[in-house]
């Protein structure tokens, strides 16, 4: 896992947090090859790997289906989740301090889970997403627990307009005493997109605010889309 180790720490971080701290989101491109994109894809089907699987449409979170890994984690998604989750701790302290929120995430990933255990928060949260013509996913933020971290990922593991059609990611901001932003993202085969999980600070004239943010995904046209995401937290048991 030496070369994705490799290529998270040589990422352009400056540029990735500024990202973050102006928008609530980064994309960042050719994370992950071609190779490890099939590899993923083709995990969706082996039992093994997962604790449990959700049909959405059954819970009206939207069309489509995703299944939650159990732990021990495969090693690639392993090292990503452990090797990213300390670049991204400067960037959610910041905004915890910016609001005036009592909370410090600490430096490493093994702690914050450490404090998830401690609030019975055990169960995996990183999953694999599928949808196919007509899925959709509802507007949501993953908590999961009163342990949460502000910020998660998502890589994409199909390419749009090839594989399918449709399917953006959506993010929407709500500005206080304003109507809802929408933005809509359509990241390349193997990118990763870093963004806020419920909310960020925004400044304003009489300093920081907070903006509340969540994520779907738009009608899939045609075709099948494939997400890995990743949710630094745990999960309640």
């Amino acid at each position: 896992m030496q070369n994705i180790q490799s290529k998270i720490a040589s990422l352009n971080w400056d540029s990735i947090t500024e990202s973050m701290h102006e928008n609530g989101f980064a994309i960042i491109p050719n994370v992950l090859d071609n190779e490890q994109c099939e590899d993923l894809k083709f995990d969706y089907d082996n039992p093994n790997l997962y604790r449990k699987t959700v049909i959405m449409e059954r819970y009206r979170f939207g069309l489509g289906e995703y299944k939650y890994f159990n732990y021990p984690l495969p090693d690639l998604i392993q090292t990503i989740r452990t090797t990213m989750y300390p670049k991204l701790t400067p960037i959610a302290n910041a905004w915890m301090k910016a609001l005036n929120i009592d909370t410090f995430f600490p430096e490493t990933h093994e702690k914050l889970l450490e404090q998830c255990h401690a609030n019975n928060q055990l169960k995996a949260t990183v999953l694999l997403l599928k949808y196919g013509k007509t899925g959709f996913n509802t507007l949501h933020q993953d908590l999961y627990g009163a342990i949460y971290f502000p910020i998660q990922i998502v890589i994409f593991l199909n390419e749009p307009d090839e594989d399918f059609t449709g399917g953006e990611f959506v993010l929407t901001q709500q500005t206080p005493r304003a109507q809802s932003k929408a933005i809509v993202l359509k990241p390349k085969k193997g990118a990763v997109l870093v963004f806020t999980t419920n909310f960020r600070p925004v400044k304003g004239t009489k300093g920081y605010y907070r903006v509340n943010m969540r994520h779907g995904v738009s009608e899939i046209h045609s075709g099948e889309r494939h997400t890995l995401g990743i949710i630094f937290h745990d999960a309640l048991s």
